[in-house]
């Protein structure tokens, strides 16, 4: 038998959060396999195989998961700092944090490409080295990590501020080094939020387009980022092409974020046995 909720209206604010979730998230989903659906499997499958859009999803799919990997020690890095330390600046360095959530995308990617390219600030020092960062896959990386850092610093910094340092400092105590306090003391209670926010960290990479757009150069086969490829389509109105690409990248994605959160739901629930 069903348990009565002591909070009240509880089958109305499910039938509104399903609602909610049915017209924002299914529906448009819904809608791409229904577009998908007139091409046919063979016409679907033709279209995800053509050499350039795979060029595309593996590049995609490559500097996401690396910018995911960098965002996962640099910004558990910042928030330790942000939490452990206190210094001079420290509110002003933790708004800019945020900094990407609030500016256009398209200025970020603006910003880097400027700064990276042959004759900008950082650029012109790797230019006599014959190095190039911007309209390369390393510029696309920086791009992802830059638009990525914030969701692993925000999954984290709550995690760190209800851990006690005292547990730190009884280890160093104990003769722990610190690379030991890390891995026994911090890592086990910081794992869960570190994979959410790197789950979320990589379904923003796969899918940024205005930040990297500028600084990808998006030459075909080499820096072009799938993004451009399902805009390229929808401009020559090709919409069933758009959508199947789109499907496909929305089906990889889910894979990749399920076994995310399924790591994480486990790491939860061992955590809790504890």
């Amino acid at each position: 038998m069903a348990r009565s909720s002591v909070l009240p209206a509880f089958g109305l604010s499910f039938g509104i959060s399903i609602s909610a979730l049915s017209l924002l998230v299914l529906l448009p989903f819904a809608m791409l396999l229904w577009t998908v659906s007139g091409m046919g499997w063979t016409g679907f499958w033709q279209t995800v195989s053509e050499p350039r859009t795979l060029a595309a999803v593996q590049l995609t799919l490559q500097t996401s998961f690396w910018a995911m990997l960098t965002n996962a020690v640099f910004g558990t890095l910042t928030a330790w700092v942000l939490v452990r330390y206190r210094f001079y600046g420290r509110n002003i360095i933790n708004a800019l944090v945020d900094l990407p959530f609030a500016l256009p995308t398209a200025v970020t990617g603006v910003a880097l490409a400027t700064l990276y390219a042959p004759n900008g600030w950082l650029g012109c020092w790797f230019a006599p080295f014959d190095l190039k960062i911007a309209f390369t896959p390393i510029g696309i990386w920086i791009a992802l990590v830059v638009v990525g850092l914030p969701f692993v610093v925000r999954s984290v910094q709550p995690v760190l501020e209800e851990l006690s340092p005292e547990y730190e400092e009884a280890a160093a105590v104990l003769g722990a080094g610190r690379f030991t306090v890390f891995r026994r003391v911090l890592l086990p209670e910081i794992l869960p939020a570190l994979v959410t926010g790197a789950g979320m960290a990589f379904a923003r990479a796969t899918g940024e387009y205005g930040s990297v757009i500028f600084i990808a150069g998006n030459i075909p086969m080499q820096s072009e980022i799938l993004p451009l490829i399902i805009a390229g389509k929808f401009e020559l109105f090709d919409i069933q092409g758009a959508a199947a690409v789109s499907l496909f990248m929305l089906a990889i994605s889910f894979v990749i974020l399920l076994a995310l959160n399924a790591w994480q739901w486990r790491l939860s629930k061992r955590g809790k046995k504890k």
